[in-house]
């Protein structure tokens, strides 16, 4: 697989202002976005996006992170999943059997959480061309058609995050290292 070695690139203003940001937000700039940050328009368009999916895409916290764990899982992003757990188990609240089910490829204990990540694998694995039948089974666990729409913004942000990670190769944070993940 390719690798980026992104030597000598200097950090404009815009993604400056993002990682100072970040670091306040943080307390750390994650190893993700300071190789995002040599592309101001690829960290500007994933931060804009991971927060507007956090606010608006219509799911709770949990449901966000079986999201972006589903996405990083079918696209291998060893980088994500570990991120991901560790924002589940501290900060979204996710239970750890669902997290963990995710990342070994098991079933999700939790019926509609279930479905989520099985309609955000799907949508990931075939790029959005789903069949009928899978759609109708996740709107019957009490979906709706805006939160499939929303699977797509979070597939769109973790695809970005994603690829650029597969490119760069970011070592995974300390903070995140307890989660490692490989399929």
């Amino acid at each position: 697989m390719a690798h980026l070695k992104l030597e000598n690139n200097t950090i404009s203003p815009i993604s400056q202002a993002i990682l100072d940001k970040t670091q306040k937000a943080l307390g750390f700039i994650p190893n993700m976005y300071q190789k995002m940050g040599v592309n101001p328009a690829l960290l500007d368009a994933y931060t804009y996006s991971y927060n507007s999916f956090r606010a608006n895409s219509g799911f709770n916290s949990v449901e966000q992170e079986v999201v972006f764990l589903s996405v990083a899982y079918e696209n291998n992003c060893e980088y994500c999943m570990a991120a991901h757990s560790f924002v589940g188990d501290m900060m979204s609240k996710v239970p750890t059997e669902v997290t963990n089910a995710i990342r070994d490829n098991k079933q999700v204990p939790d019926t509609k959480l279930a479905a989520l990540s099985k309609l955000t694998r799907s949508l990931t694995a075939n790029r959005g061309r789903v069949s009928q039948s899978e759609v109708d089974d996740f709107l019957a666990t009490g979906y709706t058609e805006m939160h499939v729409l929303g699977i797509v913004a979070g597939i769109a942000v973790k695809t970005l995050s994603n690829y650029s990670n597969h490119l760069t190769n970011p070592v995974v944070d300390v903070p995140f290292a307890g989660r490692i993940w490989k399929k």
